[in-house]
């Protein structure tokens, strides 16, 4: 009994530690991330021609809140598997140097591409619809926004609720649709 327990451990370690690997940029790296350009027009058709949506994730080097999204929420194999199935993720880093060509067509390095978005925290995933107007910026044409490390549940709502299109659904605000979901999890855990 022993050996099954301190196997069931060890496993147990490993998918942790396998969930929040780290890349040679010091940032958390998932098998869901793509490696693109960062050019947001390419990828988001690119994400429409697997029949997903474009999400950007941004992070930061030393980010506990992005070590807690990858080691206690991302690691959970119903939302890994979500997001694979349906988000076509790519990640920025905060205070990189690398190009980033908006939807608007301006090209800025990562940490000057924030700044224009106005992100202040990470982790923030960024959600964005199948068509973007031709002048909008990312900041202009975003669905929904999480920025912060949430519970597993209201993540898998967050991201249900931009998949399904819960709101293009009148009166189904995220917060009415997560307080749904919630109350209903609790219901059937009694």
């Amino acid at each position: 009994m022993k050996k099954i327990i301190f196997g069931i451990l060890i496993l147990s370690f490993a998918a942790t530690l396998e969930a929040a690997e780290l890349g040679d940029d010091g940032l958390h790296k998932a098998d869901w991330m793509r490696e693109t350009f960062k050019d947001m027009r390419e990828d988001l058709e690119e994400a429409n021609e697997e029949g997903k949506r474009l999400a950007i994730i941004i992070e930061q080097q030393n980010c506990a809140y992005c070590k807690k999204m990858h080691e206690k929420v991302f690691s959970d194999n119903v939302i890994s598997d979500y997001i694979s199935d349906n988000f076509f993720v790519v990640q920025i880093n905060m205070f990189g140097n690398l190009e980033v060509t908006d939807f608007d067509g301006e090209i800025l390095e990562e940490k000057d591409m924030i700044l224009k978005w106005g992100v202040l925290f990470t982790p923030t995933m960024m959600f964005f619809p199948e068509n973007v107007p031709e002048k909008s910026s990312a900041s202009q044409a975003i669905i929904a926004s999480m920025p912060g490390a949430f519970a597993k549940g209201t993540t898998r709502d967050l991201l249900t609720w931009v998949n399904e299109k819960h709101y293009e659904k009148s009166g189904a605000s995220f917060q009415k649709y997560h307080a749904e979901k919630f109350n209903n999890r609790r219901k059937n855990d009694k």
